[in-house]
């Protein structure tokens, strides 16, 4: 009878890198883009409802609650926005320009200018339609 083969415990092991710890808070800030969404399409189910669940809707939008939950959704967006945008030149293959490998801090002021032109657009649509 032989004795089983050691097995190295897995429960936290991602707690003793400070890599891992990012990429795990990285992860879990995904949570937040889901929340967010969640509560805009709560949004869109209560207008159509009707005038009443729709200022009802608005209404609790401006309770304390409310305010406390977009800070931390907000929070959690934009650590997740900027670490998103760091990841990106290890994620893409390796780019050249002139024969010279483009810098990684390059990529993701490009990465960031590309999100903010975007928003932008988005934004000046948005008041568009609404004006």
């Amino acid at each position: 009878m032989s004795r089983r083969p050691y097995k190295r415990p897995m429960g936290r092991w991602w707690q003793r890198d400070p890599f891992f710890v990012r990429y795990m808070w990285r992860e879990a800030t995904a949570l937040a883009v889901g929340a967010y969404a969640v509560l805009l399409l709560a949004g869109l189910w209560r207008l159509g409802q009707g005038e009443a669940a729709w200022t009802a809707w608005l209404g609790w939008l401006h309770s304390p609650l409310a305010w406390l939950l977009h800070a931390v959704l907000l929070a959690g967006m934009v650590f997740h926005a900027i670490t998103w945008m760091q990841v990106l030149p290890k994620t893409l293959p390796l780019l050249f320009a002139g024969g010279q490998r483009v810098p990684d801090v390059t990529i993701v002021r490009i990465g960031f200018g590309a999100a903010l032109a975007a928003n932008g657009v988005l934004l000046l649509l948005g008041w568009w339609v609404l004006s």
